[in-house]
């Protein structure tokens, strides 16, 4: 299930995994291939994950490797995601999905390595369900952002009926992501993401017609405001969304994560060399929290 540890390498680059990872996921690569425990564990988590491939599921839970070994544990789910590969790619060209498409969504697994050695310096994966959706074909990566197929829950299908949109709990909806390491969040960068999700889910799922997009996201607390210049792109990307609830628990972590690097960061080392590094450590050195914001806006 697995391509020879010579084409391993390409498949691994192609998926956008960084050169410093490379080796050591090959060399662990052949033990998976060569034990038969391992294989057939791998065969049953691929499985387990292609089973309804293309359906709105919002990830799957991948089995626990039960293994001894503390890097084979962190980086079998690449492994499963390679095997998986194939599946995708051919649903992704059965729906029409174009090639780049499909290339730079699955290159977030790359992506995910390079956060996980970031905050480690090892390679790893922090979030493995987050992948399948990419894998699974529901998230899709369209120029800045990232769109997820999906629906709306209790709270936020009502809500939206409330504001006079034609939803209910189930309604399908876009689920709207903002992945980082891929430059700034521009209006410019935004209203073409926009544009070009428009188009494609118009021709690739025509069947799902989708009234609003959301977005629940650290991103979204107005808190930001108060410290961001009043042009600076994430308040700008703020004012396109109204308020679909508020959500009272503190998720003082997610900023710290995303801006710089580390969610267990100590508050007092936070650097303040730029307005949001400033904002997020002020913020929390001065006993504020932050919070994940849930937004909306029609389609």
């Amino acid at each position: 299930m697995l391509p020879r540890a010579d084409t391993l390498a390409e498949t691994l680059l192609d998926l956008g995994v960084g050169h410093e990872d490379i080796n050591d996921l090959v060399r662990m690569g052949r033990r998976v291939i060569d034990d038969p425990e391992l294989r057939q564990f791998l065969e049953a988590s691929v499985g387990q994950l292609t089973r309804g491939l293309g359906e709105i599921r919002g990830g799957v839970d991948l089995p626990d490797l039960d293994w001894p070994t503390g890097p084979l544990q962190r980086c079998f789910p690449v492994y499963v995601f390679v095997a998986t590969l194939p599946h995708t790619r051919a649903h992704h060209r059965a729906l029409g999905v174009p090639d780049d498409i499909s290339r730079r969504t699955l290159a977030d697994l790359g992506r995910q390595l390079a956060v996980h050695r970031r905050r480690y310096g090892v390679p790893g994966l922090l979030d493995r369900r987050w992948l399948t959706l990419h894998f699974g074909g529901e998230l899709y990566q369209l120029g800045r952002l990232q769109f997820q197929r999906a629906r709306h829950g209790e709270r936020t299908g009502w809500a939206l009926a409330a504001a006079g949109l034609d939803t209910v709990p189930g309604t399908p909806c876009l689920n709207l992501h903002v992945p980082d390491c891929l430059g700034p969040l521009t209006p410019g960068a935004c209203d073409r993401s926009l544009a070009l999700a428009g188009e494609f889910f118009a021709r690739h799922h025509p069947d799902e017609k989708y009234r609003a997009a959301l977005c629940h996201s650290w991103l979204l607390d107005p808190q930001l405001a108060e410290y961001l210049p009043a042009d600076s792109h994430i308040v700008r990307f703020q004012q396109r969304f109204q308020v679909a609830r508020e959500d009272p628990e503190p998720a003082d972590t997610d900023p710290v994560q995303f801006v710089f690097g580390n969610g267990d960061l100590p508050v007092e080392t936070l650097p303040r060399r730029t307005a949001l590094e400033r904002a997020v450590g002020d913020h929390l050195r001065g006993g504020g929290h932050w919070y994940t914001g849930h937004g909306w806006f029609a389609l």
